[in-house]
């Protein structure tokens, strides 16, 4: 039986027309389809200021631009995420400094950064990873006891989750998000900025356009054409209404789809407890956006994993290696596995299984007996610690 991977909703009838709502007007760039998606999030997450961007990477450079970070500037991101999350500070000029994750949540913690602080720390990047939400109300207090320092949400796996009843963008300068394709909320490529401080989205605003005082349909805006200026440094961030047009529907409709991939999610654990398989622990405190459900196996292990369930037809991916160990940053600052334990172990046993609300049942069933029939007794073997041999008595 074949279980792809991922498979996204988006049908031609519910967005074609949609699509030509926007080419009938004289703006495919970014224009009143985007104001309007981008006051759908304020009304969301209940914050002041959100900017639509054309990905997330090109939105965390706009925010490190806006608050003036670069060259000898440091900035907190966790060992285990996706490369983005770092390569941003690296493309900056400054330093990303790693801090291992907790090794059964995977999150990175208020107290494991506050120790990784320094003079030159100008900001931290939790990142919810997987769905999950990290302790933002704890990372509020350490950026308060050092005044100066920026807390940006990684909120890429965590649109519709929560924690303790909070949602992303409370309590940090600014979360970011992801609609790149396989994401709960996709337009293809894409993503967003919310802040609460309207003196900071106002520099996004500008960081995102190439630092522009005005973006094209604001030169318009009056019926008469503005002048721009460029005040300060900025990147090409912005995202069209040709992509922004796919996202109000599912904005809408995001909490209704979640209790479909928790229940995928929740069979998935029931079936795996009790085996050697190692899943992420979810805290009582959270309501995970279930963005990805990823299992570990020991790493001499994962890639024989990953193709016994590729030879059932299974769709199997790796979210994500341990990013110090990657040959740029292990080259360029000399990172070793053991500098980060947890994260490295992690990723390199890690696989992740298919998980998406048209997932059906039966191909559940189908995922769920191949890894107890597959990968379980691997896992198993592996940690089975070697019998030595029986010696003769003297």
């Amino acid at each position: 039986m074949k279980v792809d991977f991922f498979l996204h909703s988006l049908t031609s009838s519910e967005y074609a027309p949609r699509i030509g709502q926007v080419l009938d007007t004289p703006f495919l760039t970014s224009g009143a389809v985007g104001k309007a998606v981008e006051a759908q999030l304020c009304e969301f997450f209940g914050v002041g200021d959100a900017m639509l961007v054309n990905s997330w990477t090109n939105g965390a450079l706009a925010v490190l631009l806006a608050l003036g970070i670069g060259p000898g500037d440091e900035v907190i991101v966790p060992a285990m995420t996706f490369i983005a999350t770092a390569n941003v500070v690296e493309l900056l000029g400054a330093k990303p400094v790693f801090v291992d994750v907790n090794p059964d949540t995977l999150l990175l913690e208020p107290a494991a950064v506050a120790a990784a602080i320094t003079p030159r720390t100008r900001a931290i990047v939790p990142v919810h990873l997987y769905g999950q939400m990290c302790d933002m109300q704890g990372f509020r207090d350490v950026s308060q006891e050092r005044p100066g320092i920026a807390v940006i949400e990684d909120c890429a796996h965590c649109f519709e989750g929560s924690r303790d009843g909070c949602l992303p963008g409370r309590y940090s300068t600014a979360a970011i998000f992801s609609f790149y394709a396989t994401k709960n909320v996709t337009c293809g490529e894409g993503g967003a900025v919310i802040v609460n401080s309207p003196e900071l989205a106002a520099k996004v605003r500008q960081t995102r356009l190439h630092g522009m005082s005005q973006g094209a349909v604001d030169r318009f805006e009056r019926g008469e054409y503005r002048h721009w200026d460029m005040p300060v440094l900025g990147v090409k961030a912005n995202l069209p209404d040709l992509l922004a047009a796919y996202l109000e529907p599912q904005i809408a409709t995001v909490r209704e789809r979640l209790p479909k991939r928790q229940a995928i999610a929740n069979r998935y654990r029931a079936a795996f407890q009790g085996t050697s398989i190692r899943m992420q622990k979810l805290l009582p405190a959270c309501s995970s956006a279930e963005h990805l459900f990823p299992i570990a196996a020991p790493p001499a292990v994962r890639d024989e994993a990953i193709a016994a369930l590729t030879r059932r037809d299974i769709g199997v991916a790796v979210n994500y290696r341990s990013v110090p160990t990657l040959t740029y940053y292990r080259e360029k600052y000399g990172y070793r596995p053991d500098s980060f334990p947890v994260s490295y172990e992690w990723g390199a046993g890690t696989l992740t299984l298919p998980l998406y609300p048209a997932l059906e049942a039966e191909k559940q069933d189908w995922v769920i007996s191949s890894v107890l029939e597959e990968v379980a007794p691997l896992c198993r073997d592996a940690a089975e610690p070697a019998i030595a041999p029986a010696t003769a008595s003297r």
